[in-house]
């Protein structure tokens, strides 16, 4: 994951949870099958995040595609893309979360999927702001239980409604 300074020496940080499913097979004891997995689309500029959520959404289960930016994800989803929920950074150039949120709103076939933010800015203001753009839920950044938490919800919630 990168570097900190632990007793005065520079040590190198690994995400365990990336490794272990590469090494242990069923390590997180999913029982979801190929069948069944969830579509995800993961949106975040941020290539560092990208590389840290992947791993642990596959390992819980999902089948995940990742978009560098808003506006590639609108256009995957205008293209035809179907995902079970979308889980998009709230932070970023261009066309940014809440833009992303507005836009699939607006369109018939997105206006129902779930969305969940993501963003290291948790006031009362940008809650509210997410709230109104549309989103079903907000999830802290580095908070990796709580997202895992939220797309289950989410997708047993669609599943639910849909049977």
């Amino acid at each position: 994951l990168g570097s900190a300074i632990v007793k005065g020496e520079a040590t190198g940080i690994l995400d365990v949870g990336h490794y272990l499913p590469l090494a242990y097979t069923g390590w997180f004891g999913s029982s979801t099958s190929q069948k069944s997995k969830r579509h995800l689309l993961l949106v975040d500029d941020s290539a560092f995040f990208r590389n840290m959520l992947v791993p642990v959404l596959r390992a819980a289960g999902y089948t995940v595609t990742t978009a560098a930016s808003g506006h590639e994800a609108f256009g995957m989803i205008r293209s035809g893309r179907n995902f079970d929920v979308i889980v998009t950074d709230l932070q970023m150039p261009g066309m940014d979360g809440l833009a992303l949120a507005r836009a699939l709103r607006a369109e018939n076939a997105s206006a129902q999927i779930p969305l969940i933010a993501l963003s290291a800015m948790t006031t009362p203001d940008m809650i509210e702001r997410v709230r109104c753009a549309g989103f079903h839920d907000f999830v802290a950044k580095f908070d990796r239980q709580g997202l895992i938490a939220a797309i289950k919800e989410q997708t047993d919630t669609v599943t639910s409604q849909a049977a």
